[in-house]
């Protein structure tokens, strides 16, 4: 497991308008596509392509194009959704899937209650989109379940970070072919488990409180 710690000042300034707590939704929702931008710009550095011969409006000549099975990105519900346009203005040719994940709050563990993926991820590199990085139990269990799909790599793309949640996937992960791309590692988590001074329930803040 690799942790990129993504610092640029444009990623600090927009990471520091969503978190004032004023930032309307609608600031909130064009800020995280734009950062979100500019962290997959990094993420996909490595990213598969292939060569393609292509015409000009003077020549012929060979380019790329990303190779296929083409890169899979899958948000976690809810508050990932705020992370997936901006990530695919940057791959539009990408797939999109969809993973909901919840905690068990009587046995704590992390169950599965919707997902919309291939059955099969055999040659994939997928892009797991979840923008707060708390205690890590999510995006483990997310990680794995790529994985036993047979997926070939996969990275996850955050917007924040806490020290617990990235220990808590160092000890789980420490051998998982997996890159975790931040805009910011914060304090620590709070007792509610919130990012500390982070930005709030990324969810709420993103859409509103729905109740």
């Amino acid at each position: 497991m690799r942790v990129q710690l993504v610092e640029h000042p444009l990623v600090a300034h927009k990471l520091t308008v969503l978190r004032k707590r004023d930032t309307p939704s609608m600031i909130f929702r064009q800020l995280t596509e734009e950062l979100v931008m500019l962290l997959a710009y990094e993420a996909t550095r490595d990213v598969a392509v292939e060569p393609v011969r292509i015409e000009t409006p003077v020549a012929t000549t060979t380019g790329v194009r990303l190779a296929r099975p083409t890169p899979l990105v899958v948000p976690i519900l809810r508050a990932g959704l705020g992370m997936l346009e901006g990530m695919v203005r940057m791959a539009p040719t990408a797939e999109v899937g969809f993973l909901g994940m919840a905690r068990n709050e009587e046995t704590l563990d992390i169950v599965t209650y919707a997902e919309r993926l291939p059955a099969d991820l055999t040659g994939r590199h997928v892009f797991i989109l979840d923008p707060m990085l708390a205690t890590g139990g999510t995006l483990a269990e997310a990680v794995r379940f790529m994985y036993a799909r047979k997926a070939r790599r996969v990275t996850c793309i955050c917007l924040l970070g806490a020290p617990e949640g990235i220990a808590r996937l160092e000890g789980e992960l420490a051998d998982v072919d997996v890159d975790i791309y931040l805009a910011a590692v914060d304090e620590r988590l709070n007792e509610q488990s919130y990012i500390v001074p982070g930005l709030g329930d990324a969810g709420d803040r993103l859409y509103g409180v729905a109740e």
